[in-house]
């Protein structure tokens, strides 16, 4: 056994998240830490969850564009029943509305929920997943962070 062995990353619960022909971009961006949308080539509008034809102009020309990462909470639930798979405790589930116009479902972390309200800033992160992928999740933005 070699004295240079890395140790394993910290064992998460969190499911891995389930890729489909229209949407390995958006994963494979994740796991390199990337926010990516999609976006129309012709009408230049966003479309989450990414598909192959646009929902306005039906073309089939697409783009893939980094996104800020940053967003606003619409609105915010914790499932309590059933339990959530892979979690240790019920996450807190999000409606983020990102600058860019898309909506996402996603988590929010590193907050009380009695804190949360309306309209607050929130900023994306990668947590792992326990395949060793990544999702983005959101945390509330630093005073000064962003623009």
């Amino acid at each position: 056994m070699s004295t240079n062995q890395t140790s394993a990353p910290a064992a998460t619960g969190r499911p891995d998240p389930v890729y489909t022909p229209d949407a390995i971009f958006f994963w494979e961006g994740a796991a390199r830490g990337e926010l990516l949308g999609q976006r129309c080539a012709d009408c230049g509008r966003f479309a989450h969850p990414p598909r192959p034809m646009c929902p306005w102009c039906r073309s089939v020309r697409r783009e893939t564009v980094t996104l800020s990462g940053r967003g606003r909470v619409y609105t915010w639930v914790i499932p309590r029943h059933p339990a959530p798979l892979g979690f240790a405790a019920p996450p807190i589930v999000a409606l983020i509305d990102l600058e860019e116009g898309i909506r996402l479902v996603s988590n929010l972390v590193d907050v009380d929920f009695a804190a949360i309200t309306a309209g607050m800033q929130v900023q994306v992160r990668f947590e792992p997943t326990r395949g060793g992928k990544a999702v983005p999740v959101f945390a509330p933005a630093r005073a000064g962070a962003g623009r």
